[in-house]
């Protein structure tokens, strides 16, 4: 039976009956790489149904109702696919209603801190790209300092070279304007209220105050500090550029103030009055207490930070690369991330994004071996899903096409991945502890391009590279998969082959009959063969299937039966060679003669079951006849763990034969027929 690929209106469909339907949607966005969702009622998400979606690397339930579909570099394509379906036409309008509506419902109900961690990622996430643009204009300017080909660091540069900081130093200076204006979006008040309170603090009447006549110079906490008299009122003058605790603090405060005279105001009035007094509110109060305590929180912070850096770095250094796998996928690594920002502010370095170097490169090793692994077993799904992961991450320096497309998905993976890690954070740990760990003056996404803003230069080159292959080469020797895994993906890729070969064998008959000769048609063979039910019970019909792969076609032509019996003896649909079985005794192939290829797969994802309920009565290069046993199975037992237990048979090697055709339904007995199949071979001669 020949398939057609979904669709990516189909496959946005899909994604939408995934999470509820449209009815269970509160709010809906996306970052770089995932799909965002505020759900009415999160137990309505079908996770398996995501994740059998092609366009779909992994769901992620989040705290409450928040729920993240991971789709990778396409996520606006879908995104947009999504918001064109007759489903969710015209809910952008409402949209920011509905988010209302849904935090009045679930007040008291979400955890406060997975708000909170939201908040952080809301806030910096629509800065991503910018943020990469400037750290790849860093990394280039750096490669030429590094080469001796410009002075990076000089005190006083060319016009040029001024001008090319400022290119990048663009986003980093006024970064806690673009974070304001995320965090106040995010709080649902105008956006440009926070942001405007953050650029008084960045006017030139402004930082020109710690110039003025008047101004003087205290020492506070130990260190020499800016003050001036405003309105008699002493006030603490910082720098506030890079510094993202500031904005953050602020737009929270802004935004219960903006909500409250907005409650007392009325709506005829809102437009002018409600920014007012909040601008006329909130500018003093971060001028003079909001802005030195963001300021001094983060110099604290930092300065804690580095004293463990300075005091324990060989701790610190591997400390850092081990907790990030676990924090990335819980999007528990912004308070870090910010902090790299607070160290550079007040610090002129940072420490933390060495160590984290690691981690990202003992990610990228991994993503590299299945690469290398899906290339040795012709598997073109997973090539294509890590070829872009790979790339995404050794040139942007992102993980999460790698992590939700590929490591989060394979059990096997974590485990040799922190190997890695350790291996990475362990080289900068010995090497880097004389230079007092490895530095950065600049924020970036550790990647290829960025290697040369690092010093030492060569204990962090190193430190990656091993960690990379040390992940790379344990994930070749050992697969990344389990056996079952293993054989399920060579036969999605015979399956790709086969389609391949049967989309070739079309051309060729379309062109033999195009010539209208009768005498370059030649059948080599004309043999037919019958597959007959392994157990007894209810027909089900390929397109119910409940697994994604088998219901598509994409493992050949399929039926299913879900037994009639709690414990049934599995039998051989045809006469052939056992060419595989399952370790855990739930799948077992068989070839016969004339060359079909038959899967019989015992229940639904019952791989997890670790062969519980499953005696396997046939070995691999046994021969066996139509009806002899293959494996006693208590299905009672399979249902209580909550899985589907169809026996699905299919013609793995479809595409190649003449015709597969299904001869059953309703109710059928072991051994009776299910599919016919013909096998034909066409030559042009």
């Amino acid at each position: 039976m020949a398939t057609t690929k979904a669709s990516l209106q189909d496959q946005a469909a899909d994604i939408l009956a995934g999470v509820g339907g449209a009815e269970n949607i509160a709010s809906m966005t996306h970052c770089a790489t995932r799909l965002r969702f505020e759900l009415f009622d999160a137990s309505l998400a079908d996770k398996d149904r995501l994740e059998a979606n092609p366009k779909v690397m992994g769901a992620v339930p989040q705290g409450g109702n928040h729920y993240q579909v991971i789709v990778g570099g396409d996520v606006a394509t879908v995104y947009n696919a999504m918001n064109k379906l007759p489903e969710l036409a015209g809910r952008d309008v409402s949209n920011e209603d509905l988010k209302a509506q849904q935090r009045d419902k679930a007040k008291g109900k979400v955890p406060w801190l997975d708000a909170f961690f939201e908040y952080l990622s809301d806030s910096f996430r629509p800065i991503l790209g910018v943020l990469l643009g400037a750290s790849l204009i860093i990394a280039f300017a750096a490669v030429l300092d590094a080469f001796e080909l410009v002075n990076f660091h000089a005190e006083v540069k060319s016009p040029g070279w001024q001008f090319v900081d400022a290119m990048w130093n663009s986003v980093f200076f006024f970064l806690p304007v673009a974070v304001a204006y995320n965090a106040g979006k995010k709080l649902d008040i105008d956006p440009w209220v926070p942001a405007a309170i953050m650029l008084a603090l960045f006017t030139p009447n402004f930082m020109e105050l710690a110039d003025h006549p008047e101004a003087r110079v205290v020492e506070l906490f130990g260190e020499p500090t800016d003050v001036v008299d405003v309105f008699g009122m002493p006030m603490i003058h910082n720098g506030y550029d890079g510094n993202v605790f500031v904005p953050l603090i602020m737009a929270a405060v802004a935004a219960l103030l903006y909500k409250g005279l907005q409650k007392i105001i009325p709506s005829a009035v809102h437009m002018v009055f409600v920014p007012f007094l909040t601008l006329l509110v909130m500018i003093p109060v971060t001028a003079f207490l909001i802005g030195p305590f963001g300021y001094l929180l983060g110099a604290w912070i930092g300065t804690g930070l580095a004293w463990m850096n300075g005091n324990a770095p060989f701790v610190f250094a591997l400390l850092i690369p081990m907790l990030y796998p676990f924090l990335v996928p819980l999007g528990l690594h912004w308070p870090l991330n910010a902090l790299m920002l607070v160290n550079i502010d007040t610090l002129g370095y940072d420490f933390i994004q060495g160590p984290m170097g690691a981690w990202n490169f003992a990610c990228f090793g991994a993503t590299a071996a299945v690469l290398a692994l899906s290339i040795r077993d012709h598997d073109p799904l997973m090539r294509q899903t890590s070829g872009s992961a790979l790339a995404a991450g050794l040139l942007g320096g992102i993980s999460e096409p790698s992590l939700y497309g590929i490591h989060l998905r394979y059990k096997k993976i974590y485990p040799r991945m922190l190997v890695g890690c350790f291996a990475g954070g362990l080289t900068i740990a010995i090497l880097g502890t004389p230079f007092g760990g490895v530095k950065t003056n600049a924020f970036v996404f550790t990647s290829l391009p960025t290697m040369f803003v690092f010093d030492p230069k060569w204990v962090y080159m190193l430190a990656i590279a091993v960690a990379f292959f040390t992940a790379f080469f344990i994930i070749l020797i050992t697969d990344y998969r389990t056996p079952e895994e293993k054989a399920e993906a060579l036969a999605r890729a015979a399956a790709a082959r086969n389609a391949d070969e049967a989309e070739e064998a079309e051309l060729v008959e379309d062109e033999v009959t195009a010539t209208d000769d009768p005498a370059k048609l030649t059948s080599a063979s004309d043999a037919d063969a019958t597959v007959l039910a392994p157990v007894a019970g209810e027909v089900v019909a390929m397109e119910a299937l409940s697994d994604a792969a088998f219901a598509s076609g994409a493992l050949g032509q399929a039926v299913g039966i879900t037994p009639e019996n709690a414990k049934l003896t599995v039998v051989a649909p045809a006469a052939g060679k056992v060419i595989s079985v399952a370790k855990t005794g739930h799948a077992y192939g068989i070839k016969t003669d004339n060359g079909v290829e038959l899967l019989v797969h015992i229940g639904v994802d019952t791989v997890k079951l670790g062969g519980e309920g499953f005696t396997p009565l046939a070995e691999k290069k046994q021969m066996v006849n139509a009806g002899d046993p293959l494996a006693e199975v208590d299905f009672a037992a399979i249902a209580g763990h909550g899985v589907d237990t169809t026996v699905i048979t299919t013609v793995v090697n479809s595409k190649k034969l003449g015709g597969v055709g299904d001869v059953a339904d309703g109710t059928v007995a072991a051994g009776d027929p299910i599919l016919e199949v013909t096998t034909e071979v066409n030559t042009n001669v």
